[in-house]
């Protein structure tokens, strides 16, 4: 039996995948979350075979609590599951240590394959992300702008493009103002832009934000 901890703040969300597993005689989930800290303790405490992370949480991106699981459990497989599409967020997951990447908008039954894949040790994109990847490969040198950004500025520049006050970005990512004032002036600069609008606009464009 594959033990499967679901991470996802929303309720509804959370339950849906877990009638989804249960359905199945393989697999079964013995945790769930809503937060990152409850992830991480949970994962501290008993063990899983796969841990189904959405990419949103409340306390901490999934990005960065993907990062803490494979700093601490290199070897415990995790599937990132998102309502941002591949193009967007694909690459870097699976560059911090994803075994796989799906979207919400995906099947039961894809989901139910993905699991069992990454729980066998193996790697799971969708055949589309298959091909978006083998495309990026081949194009490197027309990469879109926010691919030259490290993950924390990529982090900074999508709260900038929503909005957020720097002020509010420290207190949100426990930074220092003076670090996030950094951060946004290498986003500027690395994407040659002068304001928080641009930004935005750009983000808008390449659906980054909502």
């Amino acid at each position: 039996m594959t033990r499967i901890l679901v991470a996802d703040d929303h309720t509804v969300v959370r339950r849906g995948l877990v009638q989804i597993i249960s359905e199945t005689m393989d697999l079964k989930v013995t945790g769930e979350a809503a937060t990152a800290r409850e992830v991480l303790d949970l994962v501290r405490r008993q063990p899983f075979d796969v841990v189904v992370l959405d990419l949103n949480l409340p306390d901490q991106s999934g990005l960065d609590t993907l990062k803490q699981l494979k700093a601490e459990f290199p070897s415990l497989p995790v599937l990132v599951l998102s309502m941002y599409g591949e193009e967007q967020y694909g690459l870097r997951v699976l560059r911090a240590g994803a075994a796989g990447y799906l979207t919400k908008e995906k099947t039961a039954e894809e989901l139910v394959q993905a699991i069992r894949k990454v729980a066998g040790g193996g790697r799971y994109v969708s055949a589309a992300m298959a091909d978006s990847l083998l495309d990026l490969l081949e194009t490197d040198p027309d990469l879109p702008l926010h691919a030259t950004l490290s993950d924390r500025e990529f982090q900074v520049m999508r709260l900038l493009a929503e909005g957020k006050s720097v002020t509010e970005i420290a207190d949100m990512l426990s930074l220092s103002v003076k670090t996030v004032s950094t951060y946004r002036a290498r986003v500027l600069e690395k994407m040659n832009m002068k304001s928080n609008a641009e930004l935005a606009r750009y983000a808008l464009e390449h659906a980054l934000i909502h």
